[in-house]
């Protein structure tokens, strides 16, 4: 990866270290917790194919969901207080900042694992507990997706007709509008939530 003159945010150099993650990262992180969710999940319960084909539509379909419901109202938090704003600035804001930064497009590891941790314990108040992991492991997939997508949306050109649509789609919510077009791997939430354009802008 060529070197990119970052955004420094933090002074310590470990936690600066712990904000640059290269993309291959979640892959080689996640791809083997989404092989193993779904290898024993199935074998644990003995699972139908069709069982196993409609659990992993819920996944993606509710990832879809989960991606636009944190790209909306956690990344995009209107917070008042310092601490409020930093957190805010961390999580999402340095990306609107610095957007093409190739070492901040994925979740570093460290909060990544708690955030999945803590939806981990959310389905399972849900989800029946013979389809847990494979609905997870079908989720985990939609994440990286998710990932990669964003990420190619930022360094790569994209020549598909979908992946043409996908870029586009994300670069309007950096540069013409924020408070619009929330998805990154699909559209079909702001479409449902009327979300594919912003409030108009205020006049200065």
């Amino acid at each position: 990866m060529k070197s990119y003159n970052s955004i420094r945010i933090f002074k310590n150099p470990i936690l600066e270290a712990c904000t640059h993650v290269h993309p291959i990262i979640p892959l080689l992180l996640w791809m083997p917790v989404a092989i193993y969710w779904g290898i024993n999940g199935q074998a644990t319960y003995s699972l139908s194919l069709v069982e196993m084909i409609s659990w992993y539509a819920i996944g993606l379909l509710v990832w879809t969901f989960t991606e636009y419901i944190l790209h909306r109202y956690m990344f995009h938090f209107p917070a008042k207080g310092p601490l409020g704003k930093r957190f805010v600035f961390l999580f999402h804001g340095l990306h609107h900042d610095d957007p093409n930064d190739p070492t901040r497009l994925v979740m570093p590891p460290v909060p990544a694992i708690i955030i999945m941790a803590l939806l981990y314990g959310f389905f399972s108040l849900f989800v029946p507990g013979r389809y847990l992991e494979v609905f997870m492991s079908s989720f985990v997939i939609g994440y990286l997706c998710y990932d990669y997508i964003h990420y190619a949306t930022h360094h790569f050109k994209m020549t598909g007709k979908i992946g043409r649509y996908l870029k586009k789609f994300h670069l309007q919510h950096h540069f013409r509008h924020e408070k619009a077009k929330y998805g990154v791997s699909s559209p079909l939430w702001d479409i449902i939530f009327r979300t594919m354009t912003g409030p108009k802008e205020e006049e200065h």
